[in-house]
């Protein structure tokens, strides 16, 4: 993070921030640092092994000096709606240029260019991406941008200032990573809404702009890993890290695997 971080005066969308050394706060501890709990993460939904080892995770933070408070965002529940609305969108017009002509894969042996594009997208996509651009494409068409995209996009505006709020009265947000733990592979792979489901906690912060970190927390009674979800302020990535490495040095975690396989 200390080499990549920072501004690329070849891409515009980097902003000119300085880059605090990342590695140099690590053993600074968590002492008197506010630790803020949103209760709609802890809510119906997430099960009571993932909220139990999330819970005890905070506890540990307690006895190193941490205060903890419970918080509330109440525009979580609208986070999933509003992803899967903007980011649809946003991927149907950026994976436009993919037309075998001037990106993407080139099909062979088409010769009408209408069938050219038809065939390179149809087989340089997967089908989870081509069901994201169908429905990107949806709602910003004439008639239904209105309805759905700027709409979600004033919903997002209201999730950014539920963390705006609350970062005043915390340092940093703690919560689950997923409501479950690991499912198997291709478990869900043909039930996409239960897919989506499973980033119901993560997609909040990325739709407020703010950093998160996944950290390991421990292990259901079937050996399957939970993670512990820390979250700060815009620009706060030093903090998190710092927070994450107390917790570490305690928890011996990196010492224990989960149970794979048959």
């Amino acid at each position: 993070m200390n080499t990549i971080a920072g501004p690329d005066p070849y891409d515009s969308t980097t902003p000119s921030v300085s880059v605090p050394d990342y590695a140099a706060n690590l053993a600074k501890g968590v002492k008197g640092l506010r630790i803020g709990v949103p209760k709609e993460y802890c809510a119906e939904g997430v099960e009571d092994e993932v909220r139990e080892s999330v819970m005890a995770a905070v506890k540990e933070y307690e006895k190193l000096g941490a205060i903890v408070k419970e918080v509330s965002l109440p525009m979580t529940k609208y986070g999933v709606a509003v992803y899967y609305v903007t980011m649809p969108t946003e991927l149907s017009t950026n994976l436009a240029r993919f037309d075998g002509v001037r990106f993407g894969h080139q099909a062979e042996g088409v010769e009408d260019l209408t069938e050219y594009y038809k065939t390179s997208r149809g087989e340089g996509f997967g089908s989870e991406i081509k069901r994201r651009i169908m429905v990107g494409t949806f709602v910003s068409s004439a008639g239904y941008a209105d309805a759905y995209y700027k709409h979600a996009q004033r919903v997002r505006t209201l999730i950014i200032q539920d963390f705006a709020a609350v970062f005043k009265e915390v340092d940093v947000l703690m919560a689950p990573v997923s409501p479950t733990p690991a499912f198997k592979v291709g478990e869900k792979a043909n039930n996409p809404l239960a897919m989506y489901l499973a980033d119901a906690l993560t997609i909040p912060p990325s739709a407020a702009g703010v950093p998160a970190l996944s950290l390991p927390c421990g292990f259901t009674s079937s050996g399957l890993p939970v993670g512990l979800q820390i979250i700060g302020p815009m620009w706060s990535e030093s903090l998190i890290l710092q927070t994450a490495a107390a917790y570490e040095q305690v928890s011996g975690l990196w010492e224990k695997r989960p149970i794979i396989g048959g």
